[in-house]
């Protein structure tokens, strides 16, 4: 596992963002694990967390001209990547959208840089895909085309058939999903530590839910 995948892991727990016990899903599956990206609620959460976003961008070496945040989540989180990206040497312009259509100053559904050319949708995870769905029709009704979306997590679980949610997203509008961690990392991380007593939990869920 890279380095900047175990560090955050580490600060996704230290800051109760990555949970484990029983929580119960949208979906209503019981879940030995939950991940609340919410609760990156400070500002030093904040700034790393866009670093972390950053490094796995880089890593996944996809090219794109710009970044798109959806309203309301992606507001917070696409400004500090967009910092986080500055402070290595890569600045890209950024915008989100709003959940209204404004008709008077500026106008329009986003605020930010002009959406153009090959752009990037940051979000926190991917459950049913709505809110990349919403995203590729802003962009699209733009002249401009969405290339991919980065996310926290990829739960690698099944969404609404066999494949995953992020799978679903991947084909229906044909865009490669990053993330900077996936289960399998946080099993992998969790071999090695104190809280091994939550893998066979999580094994059993895999094999029940996991995507095929």
């Amino acid at each position: 596992m890279s380095d900047y995948k175990k560090a955050f892991i580490e600060l996704a727990i230290s800051c109760n963002v990555l949970r484990f016990g029983e929580f119960k899903t949208k979906a209503g599956r019981l879940s030995p694990y939950f991940f609340n990206a919410g609760l990156f609620n400070n500002g030093n959460a904040l700034r790393q967390l866009g670093q972390f976003y950053a490094k796995a961008i880089i890593a996944a070496q996809l090219p794109f001209d710009m970044l798109f945040g959806p309203a309301y989540k992606g507001i917070p989180l696409v400004s500090a990547i967009a910092i986080a990206l500055a402070e290595l040497g890569y600045n890209y312009p950024f915008c989100f959208n709003r959940k209204e259509l404004k008709d008077h100053g500026e106008g329009g559904m986003t605020i930010g840089a002009p959406l153009r050319g090959r752009v990037l949708i940051a979000d926190d995870v991917i459950s049913a895909g709505t809110s990349v769905q919403e995203s590729v029709n802003i962009i699209r009704a733009e002249p401009a085309i969405p290339c991919g979306v980065i996310i926290a997590l990829d739960r690698l679980e099944q969404g609404s058939n066999k494949i995953s949610a992020v799978q679903e997203v991947k084909n229906l509008h044909h865009i490669p999903v990053i993330s900077i961690i996936n289960l399998d990392d946080i099993v992998d991380y969790l071999k090695n530590t104190d809280m091994q007593q939550n893998l066979q939990a999580i094994e059993a869920y895999r094999e029940r839910y996991g995507a095929r």
